[in-house]
């Protein structure tokens, strides 16, 4: 199956993390939010200067300094209320987004044996140019023993992509490992930090120009917010 090194489980890295957004509810529109939540982690990303890798259409893989503690905040259930585009009567529709953030896991702390895995490669979909459209350069990978599976296709070279999926499946069963220790051992605390990704964490109300943190009881202004601007959100709940 696979590893888990214990002596280092809490060491996880600070300096890279993977962030995973996925529609909730909502249809359409929960998926345009999504990528509005993804436009928004783009700009603070560059704001940080951090380094960051498309792993497929709505995750990120993020590299930078203190990439983690920064983002480990934003998982959990981010809700929007705004008329749609696609809204002819002009009434407010409330959506949401589920996002994750999750520690980059190394290859040392997270042991997979290649035996479980089920590699499948197929042509890419999004927009990377013309080798990968053309090539199976895409990556799904299965973890057989527990059903976890990842993909990758936004890298130009097949092997790129197999890296950065095995990365990702080492993060997921991390995760999966946590989950499974905070609810068996009383008075474990997760490396993973606060926010589970059923906890609704914000609502961003565009009548309003306001977005309000519900874990802290305060409000930003919208436009900020959006534009990267969190250094303001995340400041305020590490010193709650």
């Amino acid at each position: 199956m696979f590893f888990l090194q214990e002596e280092k489980f809490m060491q996880v890295s600070t300096q890279g993390a993977i962030l995973e957004i996925r529609p909730a509810a909502g249809g359409e529109e929960a998926k345009i939010w999504a990528a509005d939540l993804l436009r928004m982690y783009l700009k603070f990303a560059g704001s940080k200067n951090w380094k960051v890798t498309p792993i497929d259409e709505l995750t990120l893989k993020i590299k930078g300094e203190d990439v983690f503690n920064q983002l480990k905040y934003e998982s959990g259930v981010h809700r929007v209320q705004r008329v749609p585009a696609t809204e002819k009567h002009g009434r407010i529709h409330t959506s949401t987004a589920t996002v994750a953030v999750l520690p980059e896991i190394n290859q040392s702390e997270v042991d997979i044996n290649p035996n479980d895995l089920d590699w499948q490669f197929y042509r890419a979909s999004s927009q990377g140019g013309q080798n990968v459209n053309k090539v199976s350069t895409a990556v799904r990978l299965t973890h057989k023993p527990t059903g976890v599976i990842v993909t990758c296709q936004e890298q130009r070279f097949q092997q790129q992509n197999r890296e950065i999926a095995l990365q990702l499946l080492r993060t997921k069963l991390w995760e999966a490992q946590e989950i499974k220790k905070e609810q068996t051992q009383a008075g474990y605390r997760s490396a993973i930090g606060q926010g589970q990704r059923a906890e609704k964490i914000r609502t961003y109300n565009y009548a309003r120009n306001s977005v309000k943190d519900l874990r802290v009881g305060k409000k930003f202004r919208l436009e900020d917010v959006l534009e990267g601007g969190l250094d303001k959100i995340v400041t305020k709940i590490k010193t709650n």
